[in-house]
């Protein structure tokens, strides 16, 4: 049973607003239960006292996930100031703000002769949907209670 200090590996399904699939694992992924590093908190929290195969539909907010969109992380300029690595559609840039966070921007526009770049996460302002899928549960190392998150297990 999934509880405070279990490494749990589960697989997902994220939907944006409109219910398509933005993001799909079948991969299992694994985190420290309770340690509010891995997870958004609402889907730990739904997570609580399930065991292996259990599954959670959860919905999350934008202040819940992935936050509000802000158009001030939205910038246009002349393609020409632009180096040109990053002239196209999905390019990513990474700029770094005055006080010394690393943000990343994603080409989103390119018209008349002008780039846009938008530094908001592409589910931004959304309400998003995830399908987990509980595919083990295991209790914590001392070592992954020290750290904070599960290491790899040696096979």
């Amino acid at each position: 049973m999934i509880t405070k200090d279990k490494v749990v590996s589960l697989t997902y399904t994220l939907r944006d607003a409109r219910g398509e699939i933005y993001e799909h694992s079948d991969l299992p992924i694994s985190y420290l239960h309770g340690s509010g590093r891995e997870l958004f908190d609402k889907i730990e929290a739904a997570l609580e006292g399930r065991s292996v195969g259990d599954s959670v539909g959860v919905d999350l907010a934008p202040d819940e996930g992935f936050g509000d969109y802000d158009p001030a992380l939205v910038f246009t300029d002349d393609i020409a100031n632009v180096p040109p690595e990053y002239q196209r559609l999905g390019a990513e840039v990474e700029a770094e703000n005055d006080k010394g966070e690393s943000l990343r921007f994603i080409v989103t526009d390119i018209q008349d002769g002008r780039l846009t770049v938008d530094g908001n996460h592409p589910l931004a302002g959304q309400t998003v949907h995830f399908d987990v899928t509980v595919r083990a549960v295991r209790d914590a190392t001392d070592e992954e209670l020290r750290l904070g998150h599960p290491t790899p297990v040696a096979s």
